[in-house]
């Protein structure tokens, strides 16, 4: 079954990633404000109507600070995990909320998302995959060190969106303190350039269409290093490079098709 994608924002000003079929979507985070995820939505021709729940990877105000008023608005459940909710404000209705426990899987019509815990500063912090007959789609953000559990669940995947925060060279010789370097690049913060393309290189596989770079870094990286770097060992993989800026396109794309010319790009424009 074809399932369809986008990053509405990716980056430490707010994550906001669409995953839906012909029925339903999900929203994995609600970093943006509800009025530019209407926007961004709109500009896409993407129904917020088939949008039937937020899932929060974990409590940091980029993942989480749109959350309250988009599901208040629209009456969408929130999954959060019990930790997460007990560390964050995010003016969650009760009747809204929802846990979830890692591994445990959690259908929407016919899209099954399932959680995984993952390495990042945070309380209780999950990484998704989402499922649609034989299709699946994996978010992968935020994310210390490529552990177990992300190694595992993203040889499954047909198309990731993969943390691919700063340029290791950047970041020593920027103006960040040496303290929040640390925290950055110490095993529970974000996956460097470098450590994304091998976590790709040694894990892709035959089935992944399309790679989606997420979450860079404003000031210790660039959208075009990203994209060479990667473009020099994609082989038969469309790389595409998640904008802080602005929304991606609609990708689509179904775990059938064998070549990556039947990745579409529904909406060929970025938006501001």
């Amino acid at each position: 079954m074809q399932i369809q994608l986008a990053s509405l924002n990716s980056g430490s000003n707010g994550n906001c990633y669409y995953i839906g079929n012909a029925a339903e979507a999900v929203l994995i985070d609600a970093g943006l404000s509800c009025r530019e995820t209407e926007k961004r939505m709109r500009q896409l021709e993407l129904d917020i109507k088939k949008v039937k729940a937020i899932f929060i990877s974990h409590e940091h105000k980029d993942h989480i600070s749109g959350a309250g008023v988009l599901s208040k608005k629209y009456q969408l459940p929130v999954y959060i995990t019990r930790k997460t909710l007990r560390n964050c404000w995010p003016g969650i209705e009760s009747h809204l909320v929802h846990s979830f426990t890692a591994e445990e899987k959690i259908s929407m019509g016919t899209l099954i998302v399932t959680a995984f815990a993952k390495s990042h500063d945070a309380n209780d912090p999950h990484s998704f995959i989402i499922q649609c007959g034989g299709t699946c789609i994996g978010v992968f953000t935020d994310i210390g060190h490529a552990c177990k559990n992300v190694t595992r669940y993203f040889r499954q995947c047909h198309a990731v969106f993969l943390e691919s925060n700063y340029d290791a060279n950047m970041l020593a010789n920027g103006n960040y303190p040496v303290h929040l370097q640390k925290r950055i690049s110490g095993g529970k913060g974000h996956l460097s350039n470098t450590q994304a393309l091998q976590l790709f290189c040694e894990n892709k596989w035959e089935g992944l269409r399309l790679l989606i770079l997420s979450h860079l870094s404003e000031n210790n990286n660039t959208e075009n290093l990203v994209q060479e770097l990667f473009e020099n060992h994609a082989g038969d993989t469309k790389i595409y490079v998640a904008s802080r800026y602005s929304a991606s396109p609609v990708f689509s794309i179904e775990a059938t098709l064998p070549r990556r010319e039947n990745i579409s790009m529904i909406q060929m424009r970025l938006f501001g």
